[in-house]
């Protein structure tokens, strides 16, 4: 009678699509529960790589059913480009895929918002993925927004319209022009409306309760990282959405006293896509080596992710706003080629030691305190038990164990899902 959060712990892009398809045969539902298509979850089984926006991870296990909860936002069009995508692989999408009513819908509008906002910030630009998540997330709190429940209603393009016009007056204000084809974003956009409706769309909050009555096994699914947490993370540069534990409670609608466990994702060292600041952010070939050998690359944008090395005050941070029960590590692979690694356990701050995460490292002068470990060279992805890996790695792990105080359950040598090593802790 609960249910279990997996959360990423970084800044996003840590692996947590992989772990939900690894873990999906222990649970009955996957619900994601915030964000939009700005979040990429690359999953790779038999040969096939696929990446989601907005589907849940889950979807590829024929048991569960998968929920698109109240926090998301929808993008109809890309929605519509998920379902094509996955009917190769012959699942029985209205069955598997319900969709929640209270859903916020993303409209043409939306991004040319985003685009238009962020191109008038020129150098102080946030590094947006430019999919309208920002303003659609504005119109949320500002009770403007259009909702999936709205879309069944036969007046709802009226709603659309005004909402529309509105939209456009305040693009005018910008002064910036952008190439964007708002005819052709329409034409998309309403396909993709009439794929929405194809589905069930129910009172999810309504639905998971009662499964939670029922004794229904339940996986929520978060996207991005809690680093980019619109109240916790390294704001402005920063998603608009509660992509911590919280988050989950509002994103599906479920008690904080159903919470069981919390799963966080992160990687053996850092990633970050976008502007904003990163204090263990290479700079050099090691930086340059762990991005190509680990395919750093945004799913979403395909923008290079920047690279640095494992930030543990950062890691303990999102640890303790989390209230994380077990921890994954992924990519661990990644690093076997890597002679020296360096871990940061603390920051220098104004000729200060500090060994939390402030609330400000933007305007900072942060220069990150290291300990060193010896590296691995070794080809750790076909091993299958932990006694296999190299006792550098495990060195490794055991002292991130350590620092932080909670037991890593999971160690990914590659992106399949088979390449998944438990440990019995």
């Amino acid at each position: 009678m609960s249910l279990d959060l997996l959360l990423g712990l970084q800044w996003g892009d840590e692996g947590k699509g992989k772990i939900v398809d690894a873990i999906t045969s222990d649970y009955d539902i996957i619900a994601r529960f915030q964000g939009g298509p700005n979040a990429g979850h690359t999953i790779e089984f038999d040969g096939h790589k696929h990446v989601l926006h907005t589907i849940p991870s889950g979807i590829f296990n024929q048991g569960a059913i998968n929920i698109i909860g109240n926090g998301v936002v929808i993008d109809p069009a890309i929605f519509l480009n998920e379902i094509n995508g996955l009917k190769k692989f012959n699942i029985d999408l209205n069955s598997k895929l319900f969709i929640s009513k209270r859903a916020h819908i993303i409209l043409p509008t939306h991004k040319i918002i985003d685009a238009t906002s962020e191109a008038s910030k020129g150098k102080k630009k946030i590094g947006s993925t430019l999919k309208g998540i920002g303003p659609t997330y504005m119109d949320k709190t500002g009770r403007n927004g259009i909702r999936v429940g709205d879309i069944i209603d036969d007046n709802w393009q009226k709603k659309y319209n005004s909402l529309k016009e509105k939209h456009l007056s305040l693009i005018s204000n910008f002064n910036q022009s952008v190439d964007i084809d708002l005819n052709k974003l329409e034409a998309e956009f309403f396909e993709g409306i009439k794929c929405l409706k194809s589905f069930n769309l129910i009172e999810s909050e309504n639905y998971l309760n009662k499964s939670i009555k029922e004794g229904k096994r339940i996986l929520a699914e978060g996207a991005q990282g809690s680093l980019l947490d619109i109240d916790f993370g390294t704001y402005p540069f920063v998603t608009s959405s509660n992509t911590t534990s919280a988050g989950a409670c509002s994103g599906l609608g479920v008690p904080p006293n159903k919470i069981k466990n919390i799963r966080g994702i992160f990687k053996a060292y850092t990633t970050r896509v976008g502007s904003g600041p990163f204090p263990t952010e290479l700079f050099d070939s090691t930086g340059e080596k762990i991005r190509e050998i680990g395919h750093e690359y945004g799913a979403t944008t395909g923008r290079d992710r920047r690279c640095g090395w494992l930030d543990l005050v950062a890691l303990k941070y999102t640890i303790e706003i989390n209230g994380v029960t077990e921890l994954n590590i992924m990519k661990s692979d990644v690093l076997s080629s890597i002679e020296k690694l360096l871990v940061c356990t603390s920051y220098t701050i104004d000729g200060k030691i500090v060994d939390f995460f402030p609330y400000d490292i933007i305007s900072k002068d942060i220069t990150p305190n290291y300990i060193e470990f010896k590296g691995w060279d070794m080809d750790i992805t076909k091993m299958k038990n932990e006694k296999d890996l190299p006792g550098e790695l495990i060195d490794y792990i055991d002292y991130i164990e350590l620092f932080v105080g909670v037991p890593i359950k999971l160690i990914s040598v590659g992106p399949d899902r088979t390449q998944t090593i438990y440990r019995n802790k």
